[in-house]
Protein backbone atom coordinates (compact mmCIF):
# COMPACT_ATOMS: atom_id res chain seq x y z
CA UNK A 1 0.00 0.00 0.00
CA UNK A 2 2.76 2.67 0.97
CA UNK A 3 4.83 2.04 -1.43
CA UNK A 4 2.46 2.27 -4.44
CA UNK A 5 1.35 5.57 -3.10
CA UNK A 6 4.49 7.01 -2.84
CA UNK A 7 4.48 5.36 -6.55
CA UNK A 8 1.40 7.05 -7.35
CA UNK A 9 2.72 10.73 -5.67
CA UNK A 10 5.81 10.42 -7.54
CA UNK A 11 4.18 9.78 -10.94
CA UNK A 12 1.63 11.86 -11.65
CA UNK A 13 3.33 15.60 -10.64
CA UNK A 14 6.42 13.91 -12.32
CA UNK A 15 4.68 13.70 -15.48
CA UNK A 16 3.26 16.92 -14.95
CA UNK A 17 6.14 18.74 -14.49
CA UNK A 18 8.03 17.02 -17.44
CA UNK A 19 5.46 17.68 -19.68
CA UNK A 20 4.92 21.14 -18.75
CA UNK A 21 8.94 21.06 -18.95
CA UNK A 22 9.05 19.79 -22.61
CA UNK A 23 6.06 21.89 -23.80
CA UNK A 24 7.73 25.45 -22.84
CA UNK A 25 11.12 24.38 -24.80
CA UNK A 26 9.49 22.87 -27.46
CA UNK A 27 6.56 25.54 -27.83
CA UNK A 28 7.96 28.94 -26.62
CA UNK A 29 5.17 30.83 -28.49
CA UNK A 30 2.41 29.13 -26.13
CA UNK A 31 1.57 31.03 -23.05
CA UNK A 32 2.28 29.18 -19.53
CA UNK A 33 -1.44 28.56 -19.23
CA UNK A 34 -1.61 26.79 -22.54
CA UNK A 35 1.42 24.16 -21.57
CA UNK A 36 -0.10 24.23 -17.41
CA UNK A 37 -3.38 22.91 -19.81
CA UNK A 38 -1.99 20.64 -21.89
CA UNK A 39 0.53 18.76 -19.26
CA UNK A 40 -2.55 18.20 -17.16
CA UNK A 41 -4.64 16.49 -19.77
CA UNK A 42 -2.00 14.37 -20.87
CA UNK A 43 -1.25 13.34 -17.39
CA UNK A 44 -5.03 12.63 -16.95
CA UNK A 45 -4.94 10.40 -20.42
CA UNK A 46 -2.13 8.65 -18.92
CA UNK A 47 -4.13 7.97 -15.71
CA UNK A 48 -7.35 6.60 -17.71
CA UNK A 49 -5.69 4.65 -19.55
CA UNK A 50 -3.43 2.81 -16.68
CA UNK A 51 -7.02 2.75 -14.92
CA UNK A 52 -8.79 1.06 -18.44
CA UNK A 53 -6.04 -1.04 -18.51
CA UNK A 54 -6.43 -2.24 -15.30
CA UNK A 55 -9.64 -2.79 -15.77
CA UNK A 56 -10.24 -5.09 -18.77
CA UNK A 57 -7.27 -6.92 -16.97
CA UNK A 58 -9.17 -7.54 -13.78
CA UNK A 59 -12.68 -8.01 -15.73
CA UNK A 60 -11.25 -10.16 -17.67
CA UNK A 61 -9.94 -12.56 -14.80
CA UNK A 62 -12.63 -12.30 -12.99
CA UNK A 63 -14.81 -15.21 -13.91
CA UNK A 64 -17.16 -15.43 -10.69
CA UNK A 65 -18.27 -11.82 -10.93
CA UNK A 66 -18.76 -12.10 -7.27
CA UNK A 67 -16.22 -13.64 -5.47
CA UNK A 68 -13.11 -13.90 -7.46
CA UNK A 69 -10.25 -11.89 -7.12
CA UNK A 70 -7.18 -9.63 -8.64
CA UNK A 71 -4.95 -8.15 -6.94
CA UNK A 72 -5.23 -4.29 -9.11
CA UNK A 73 -8.55 -4.00 -8.19
CA UNK A 74 -7.14 -3.28 -4.61
CA UNK A 75 -3.65 -2.01 -5.48
CA UNK A 76 -4.93 0.43 -8.56
CA UNK A 77 -7.06 2.39 -5.88
CA UNK A 78 -3.76 2.76 -3.62
CA UNK A 79 -2.58 4.38 -7.06
CA UNK A 80 -5.19 6.60 -7.62
CA UNK A 81 -5.51 8.56 -4.66
CA UNK A 82 -2.92 10.56 -5.36
CA UNK A 83 -3.86 11.15 -8.92
CA UNK A 84 -7.16 12.61 -7.30
CA UNK A 85 -5.15 15.18 -4.95
CA UNK A 86 -2.62 16.11 -7.58
CA UNK A 87 -5.51 16.27 -10.17
CA UNK A 88 -7.40 18.95 -7.67
CA UNK A 89 -4.17 21.01 -7.55
CA UNK A 90 -3.50 21.28 -11.07
CA UNK A 91 -7.40 22.11 -11.73
CA UNK A 92 -6.41 25.32 -9.93
CA UNK A 93 -3.12 25.98 -11.18
CA UNK A 94 -4.91 26.05 -14.65
CA UNK A 95 -7.25 28.63 -12.75
CA UNK A 96 -4.43 30.65 -11.86
CA UNK A 97 -2.48 31.02 -14.40
CA UNK A 98 -5.18 32.02 -16.76
CA UNK A 99 -6.84 34.30 -14.47
CA UNK A 100 -3.19 36.13 -13.91
CA UNK A 101 -2.69 36.53 -18.00
CA UNK A 102 -6.18 38.30 -17.82
CA UNK A 103 -6.14 40.21 -15.24
CA UNK A 104 -3.86 40.34 -11.49
CA UNK A 105 -6.44 39.44 -9.34
CA UNK A 106 -5.87 38.23 -5.54
CA UNK A 107 -5.05 35.16 -4.86
CA UNK A 108 -8.29 34.51 -2.71
CA UNK A 109 -10.76 35.59 -5.40
CA UNK A 110 -8.94 33.14 -7.59
CA UNK A 111 -9.45 30.44 -4.91
CA UNK A 112 -13.10 31.34 -5.07
CA UNK A 113 -13.69 31.63 -8.69
CA UNK A 114 -12.11 28.28 -8.68
CA UNK A 115 -14.51 26.69 -6.17
CA UNK A 116 -17.29 27.77 -7.87
CA UNK A 117 -16.49 26.76 -11.76
CA UNK A 118 -15.15 23.34 -10.55
CA UNK A 119 -17.70 22.53 -7.88
CA UNK A 120 -19.32 19.91 -9.54
CA UNK A 121 -15.38 18.07 -10.75
CA UNK A 122 -14.23 18.68 -6.46
CA UNK A 123 -17.16 17.27 -5.43
CA UNK A 124 -16.85 14.17 -7.85
CA UNK A 125 -13.12 13.74 -6.35
CA UNK A 126 -14.16 14.12 -2.37
CA UNK A 127 -16.65 12.01 -2.83
CA UNK A 128 -13.97 9.44 -4.32
CA UNK A 129 -11.54 9.93 -1.56
CA UNK A 130 -13.75 9.57 1.27
CA UNK A 131 -16.42 7.08 0.12
CA UNK A 132 -15.27 5.23 -2.79
CA UNK A 133 -11.87 4.16 -1.51
CA UNK A 134 -12.73 3.23 1.89
CA UNK A 135 -16.09 1.00 -0.05
CA UNK A 136 -13.23 -0.61 -2.60
CA UNK A 137 -10.59 -1.31 0.31
CA UNK A 138 -12.16 -2.25 3.26
CA UNK A 139 -16.17 -2.56 3.39
CA UNK A 140 -16.91 -4.59 0.44
CA UNK A 141 -14.67 -7.14 1.88
CA UNK A 142 -13.38 -9.82 -0.36
CA UNK A 143 -16.38 -9.64 -2.84
CA UNK A 144 -16.79 -7.53 -6.09
CA UNK A 145 -13.46 -7.10 -7.91
CA UNK A 146 -15.24 -7.77 -11.02
CA UNK A 147 -17.27 -4.31 -10.21
CA UNK A 148 -14.08 -2.36 -9.45
CA UNK A 149 -12.46 -3.02 -12.70
CA UNK A 150 -15.92 -2.27 -14.37
CA UNK A 151 -15.39 1.13 -12.62
CA UNK A 152 -11.78 1.82 -13.43
CA UNK A 153 -12.69 1.47 -17.49
CA UNK A 154 -15.33 4.16 -17.21
CA UNK A 155 -11.84 5.86 -18.10
CA UNK A 156 -11.91 5.20 -21.44
CA UNK A 157 -13.74 8.20 -22.66
CA UNK A 158 -11.02 10.60 -20.86
CA UNK A 159 -8.68 10.95 -23.43
CA UNK A 160 -10.64 12.13 -25.75
CA UNK A 161 -12.48 14.41 -23.39
CA UNK A 162 -8.56 16.01 -22.93
CA UNK A 163 -8.10 15.98 -26.29
CA UNK A 164 -11.35 17.88 -27.12
CA UNK A 165 -10.07 20.37 -24.88
CA UNK A 166 -6.32 20.69 -26.18
CA UNK A 167 -7.88 21.34 -29.48
CA UNK A 168 -10.61 23.86 -28.43
CA UNK A 169 -7.66 25.94 -26.37
CA UNK A 170 -5.52 25.83 -29.98
CA UNK A 171 -8.26 27.08 -31.57
CA UNK A 172 -9.02 23.90 -33.74
CA UNK A 173 -13.10 23.69 -33.51
CA UNK A 174 -12.67 23.91 -37.12
CA UNK A 175 -10.66 20.87 -37.90
CA UNK A 176 -11.86 17.45 -38.77
CA UNK A 177 -9.91 15.65 -36.13
CA UNK A 178 -12.15 18.11 -33.70
CA UNK A 179 -15.31 16.43 -34.82
CA UNK A 180 -13.77 13.00 -35.46
CA UNK A 181 -12.82 13.13 -31.75
CA UNK A 182 -16.41 14.25 -30.55
CA UNK A 183 -17.77 11.41 -32.06
CA UNK A 184 -15.50 9.04 -30.16
CA UNK A 185 -15.97 11.18 -26.63
CA UNK A 186 -19.75 10.64 -26.79
CA UNK A 187 -19.52 6.99 -28.28
CA UNK A 188 -17.32 5.90 -25.13
CA UNK A 189 -18.30 8.32 -22.71
CA UNK A 190 -22.20 7.07 -23.34
CA UNK A 191 -20.63 3.30 -23.27
CA UNK A 192 -18.17 3.17 -20.74
CA UNK A 193 -20.11 5.63 -18.40
CA UNK A 194 -23.67 5.16 -18.52
CA UNK A 195 -24.39 1.94 -20.45
CA UNK A 196 -21.66 0.48 -17.83
CA UNK A 197 -24.26 0.25 -15.33
CA UNK A 198 -26.62 -1.58 -16.67
CA UNK A 199 -23.92 -4.15 -18.04
CA UNK A 200 -22.88 -4.88 -14.24
CA UNK A 201 -26.29 -5.33 -13.03
CA UNK A 202 -26.89 -7.39 -16.08
CA UNK A 203 -23.46 -9.55 -15.26
CA UNK A 204 -24.67 -9.74 -11.92
CA UNK A 205 -28.21 -11.48 -12.69
CA UNK A 206 -26.49 -13.56 -15.41
CA UNK A 207 -24.33 -14.84 -12.71
CA UNK A 208 -27.40 -15.17 -10.34
CA UNK A 209 -29.73 -16.48 -12.97
CA UNK A 210 -31.89 -14.02 -12.71
CA UNK A 211 -33.12 -11.02 -15.64
CA UNK A 212 -31.73 -7.83 -15.56
CA UNK A 213 -34.88 -5.91 -14.23
CA UNK A 214 -35.19 -8.42 -11.51
CA UNK A 215 -31.41 -7.39 -10.27
CA UNK A 216 -31.93 -3.99 -8.39
CA UNK A 217 -35.01 -6.20 -6.06
CA UNK A 218 -32.51 -8.97 -5.34
CA UNK A 219 -29.08 -6.96 -4.28
CA UNK A 220 -28.85 -4.35 -1.11
CA UNK A 221 -30.57 -0.86 -1.44
CA UNK A 222 -27.28 0.90 -0.71
CA UNK A 223 -25.91 -0.71 -3.86
CA UNK A 224 -28.75 0.71 -5.81
CA UNK A 225 -28.11 4.06 -4.46
CA UNK A 226 -24.25 4.10 -4.57
CA UNK A 227 -24.85 3.34 -8.58
CA UNK A 228 -27.79 6.38 -8.63
CA UNK A 229 -25.21 8.69 -6.82
CA UNK A 230 -22.72 7.54 -9.21
CA UNK A 231 -24.12 7.47 -12.98
CA UNK A 232 -26.23 10.76 -11.76
CA UNK A 233 -23.10 13.20 -12.97
CA UNK A 234 -22.53 11.14 -15.47
CA UNK A 235 -25.82 11.68 -17.28
CA UNK A 236 -25.76 15.34 -16.32
CA UNK A 237 -22.01 15.79 -18.21
CA UNK A 238 -23.55 13.83 -20.93
CA UNK A 239 -25.67 15.69 -21.64
CA UNK A 240 -23.26 18.72 -21.78
CA UNK A 241 -21.30 16.86 -24.45
CA UNK A 242 -24.28 16.34 -26.28
CA UNK A 243 -25.17 20.01 -26.40
CA UNK A 244 -21.92 20.61 -27.35
CA UNK A 245 -22.23 18.02 -30.36
CA UNK A 246 -25.58 19.32 -31.83
CA UNK A 247 -23.80 23.08 -31.67
CA UNK A 248 -21.05 21.43 -33.94
CA UNK A 249 -22.68 19.94 -36.10
CA UNK A 250 -25.44 21.76 -36.32
CA UNK A 251 -25.25 23.57 -39.71
CA UNK A 252 -27.07 27.07 -40.27
CA UNK A 253 -29.76 27.29 -43.08
CA UNK A 254 -28.49 28.70 -46.52
CA UNK A 255 -29.56 31.87 -46.96
CA UNK A 256 -31.81 32.35 -49.99
CA UNK A 257 -31.06 34.30 -52.66
CA UNK A 258 -32.67 37.55 -53.23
Amino acid sequence: MLLTLAWGSLFFPGLFVLSTWWLRRARPEWTDHDCVMISTRVVSSAQAVLATGSGIVIIRACRNVVSDRHWLAREYVWFLIPYMVYDTYAMYLCEWYRTREQDRRHTLTIFRNFLSKNRLMITHHVVILLVLVPVTQRLRGELGDFFVGCIFTAELSTPFVSLGRVLIQLKQQHTLLYKVNGILTLTTFLSCRILLFPFMYWSYGHHQRLSLFQVPFRIPLYCNIANAFLIAPQIYWFSLLCKKAARLFDTPPAGKDG
